[in-house]
C-alpha cells in the first residue's frame, strides 16, 4: 500500500465500510480491484491486533450474544459433497457480543453455528471481561453447554427465547419471518435481573453489519468468495463500529463510552495501523544464460 496516499486509503476504506461491493469501490475508487482486496487484507490483519491489545479488562456489566448469517463461496445446499462442512463453503455465522451499557462490540468469531466454535467465541470474550456480567442470549442450544465450560457459576445468565407462529402453507416461500407471538425469559444460572434481559442491542448490530457490509446482504452477488476476506471485512467493520462511528444515543464513539479511547479516530487512522512493509535487501541477479545461434 506504499504506492496509495493516504486520503485514497481513506477513501478505499469509506466506501467499504459504507456497504459498496469490492469491485463498485475499485470503479469509484478508480483503482484495481486487486488494489483493494489488498488493502482489505492488511487493514484487517491491523485492525484485528490493534483491537485485540485495546480490549481487554472491560468492566462491563450487562452483555448480550449473538450470531448473524452469512454465507461463503455458494449457498450450502449447493456446496458439494466433498466440500460439506468446510468453513471456507456454505453457510457461515458471525458471533457477536455487545456492551448493553456502551455499545462497544466486545467479540466476534467468524465460524460455524456449533458448541465448538460457540466455546472459543464465549472463552474469548470471557478473556476481556473483568468483573461479574450478566449474560443474555437467544435460545441457541451451544450456548447452555460453552457458558457452563467457561464461565461456571461465575455470572448471571438468562435466555431470551422468542416464540413465532408457525406459517401457513401459502407463506412458506415468502421471503419474511414469521409472525412474533411472544419473548420467553429463562434463568439459567445465578440472579439475572428480569429488567435487564434483552437481546435487542445484539440484534440491532447485527441490521448494522448487514448494512455496512455487502456480503451480509441476504440478496446479494457480492456474497464473500473466501473466508479470510470475509474475516478482514469485519474486523474492519468493528475498528470503525468502535472507534470511529458516533452513536447516534451515546453522542460519542462506543470505544469512547467505555474509557478506551479518548477521541474520535478518523479513516487515515484506521489506515494508518497498517504496519510499514519490512525492506529486504535485493538479490544477486542471476547471470544471462547465453543463447546459442543454431543454423541450419
Amino acid at each position: 500500500m506504499n504506492n496509495l496516499s493516504l486520503l485514497k486509503q481513506a477513501q478505499i476504506l469509506n466506501l467499504l465500510i459504507e456497504g459498496n461491493s469490492m469491485r463498485a469501490t475499485s470503479r469509484i475508487a478508480d483503482v484495481s480491484i486487486n488494489t483493494v482486496t489488498k488493502l482489505l487484507i492488511d487493514v484487517g490483519r491491523a485492525c484485528l491486533v490493534y483491537q485485540d491489545k485495546a480490549i481487554r479488562n472491560v468492566p462491563s456489566q450487562r452483555v448480550q450474544y449473538d450470531e448473524i448469517w452469512s454465507f461463503c463461496h455458494s449457498k450450502e445446499r449447493d456446496v458439494v459433497p466433498e466440500c460439506k462442512g468446510v468453513l471456507e463453503y456454505g453457510d457461515v455465522y458471525t458471533w457477536t457480543a455487545i456492551d448493553a451499557d456502551t455499545k462497544l462490540a466486545l467479540s466476534w468469531l467468524v465460524g460455524h453455528r456449533g458448541s465448538d466454535h460457540a466455546e472459543a467465541f464465549i472463552a474469548d470474550l470471557a478473556s476481556r471481561l473483568e468483573g461479574r456480567i450478566q449474560l443474555t442470549t437467544d435460545g441457541h442450544g451451544p450456548y447452555l453447554g460453552a457458558v457452563e465450560r467457561v464461565f461456571g457459576g461465575a455470572i448471571d445468565y438468562a435466555m431470551l427465547v422468542k416464540i413465532y407462529e408457525n406459517p401457513e402453507p401459502q407463506d412458506q416461500c415468502r421471503y419474511s419471518p414469521a409472525q412474533f407471538v411472544k419473548a420467553d425469559q429463562r434463568p439459567i444460572s445465578g440472579h439475572p435481573v428480569p429488567e435487564a434481559i434483552s437481546t435487542s442491542y445484539v440484534e440491532r448490530q447485527n441490521l448494522t453489519m448487514r448494512m455496512g457490509m455487502r456480503r451480509f446482504i441476504r440478496l446479494t452477488n457480492g456474497f464473500g468468495k473466501k473466508i479470510e476476506n470475509l474475516e478482514h471485512a469485519v474486523s474492519l467493520h468493528f475498528m470503525h463500529y468502535n472507534f470511529a462511528r458516533i452513536h447516534k444515543t451515546l453522542r460519542v464513539t462506543p470505544a469512547m463510552e467505555a474509557s478506551i479511547s479518548d477521541h474520535v479516530w478518523t479513516l487515515e487512522e484506521i489506515a494508518s495501523l497498517i504496519p510499514d512493509p519490512v525492506g529486504r535487501p535485493r538479490g544477486p541477479y542471476g547471470k544471462r544464460q547465453k543463447i546459442l545461434e543454431i543454423s541450419n
